[in-house]
């Protein structure tokens, strides 16, 4: 083990649970409302990759997709208390926000055990999918690593009105495993920080890191914004699926978090104050 680095930065092995790695690292705002800015991220994170001899390929072009974002609790946040995180993300199209929204509910902990006892499984004939996270974040100084784990549901295609304004028994008969939870039932459900606390969201992506044959990663900067040219936060964020063919690709696996401190030193000066954007609209630590 090198010297100061912590047991949990060392793997040795992933576990079976995991369906997906996601490593996250948090930006200052400034600049990230410029295109110029964005293209030079893109430049730097390929000089990295070069410079570490990894493959960065780019996409053609560099849109970026809009939507709104908010997260759903009770008044005293119950569901935060308990490691529950209920998401919103409403698409928009040019300035109409659609009739349709994603909605993510998930059990996050640094314990996976506590994580993965959630069933966040859904009882509903709209679209979903199930991850098992593994999110990799800054922990303290630059170069660190904090592992947290999710057991995610994402749910497509949610009508809008079905969301806040309702208590939280109403989500017994889609999320069952809910029963299983110490929560305040009758509750009303409301947007966490009020309906000013919407996020406006653009997600660009910058391009794809190749770890081995068998794990290449997607890469993108989601920047939050108050409204359109004020930003108020940067997620510098690469992801990729864990499954049976790369499960035990330790190798890649491992480059993949030393390119994460890579990135931690390269954006020193860029890192903000924080680990996850979640925290940051709760105002309380992850």
């Amino acid at each position: 083990m090198a010297k100061n680095e912590h047991p949990s930065d060392v793997l040795s092995k992933l576990d079976k649970r995991i369906t997906n790695r996601e490593f996250k690292l948090l930006l200052k705002p400034r600049g990230l409302d410029r295109r110029h800015r964005i293209a030079e991220l893109q430049t730097e994170i390929h000089n990295l990759c070069e410079e570490s001899g990894l493959l960065f390929t780019v996409p053609e072009t560099m849109n970026s997709g809009m939507r709104n974002i908010y997260f759903v609790d009770t008044l005293d946040n119950s569901l935060r208390r308990n490691k529950l995180i209920m998401r919103v993300r409403e698409s928009r199209k040019e300035a109409w926000t659609d009739d349709w929204c994603e909605v993510t509910f998930k059990c996050r902990s640094e314990d996976i055990d506590r994580a993965w006892t959630l069933n966040p499984i859904p009882k509903t004939a709209i679209p979903f999918r199930i991850r098992f996270k593994e999110e990799i974040l800054k922990d303290g100084p630059i170069g660190s690593i904090r592992r947290l784990y999710s057991h995610n549901a994402i749910l497509d295609q949610v009508p809008i009105e079905r969301v806040p304004n309702r208590k939280l028994s109403a989500l017994l008969p889609t999320f069952p495993g809910l029963a299983e939870v110490n929560l305040p039932f009758e509750q009303k459900l409301r947007i966490v920080g009020n309906v000013k606390n919407k996020v406006l969201e653009a997600c660009v992506t910058l391009g794809n890191i190749t770890f081995s044959d068998k794990v290449n990663a997607h890469c993108e900067i989601a920047i939050w914004f108050h409204t359109v040219g004020d930003p108020m936060i940067g997620e510098l964020a690469f992801a990729y699926r864990v499954h049976k063919s790369n499960r035990k690709d330790i190798k890649a696996h491992r480059l993949a978090d030393e390119f994460f401190k890579k990135l931690q030193q390269f954006f020193a000066k860029d890192i903000a104050l924080g680990t996850t954007k979640t925290a940051m609209i709760y105002g309380s630590k992850e």
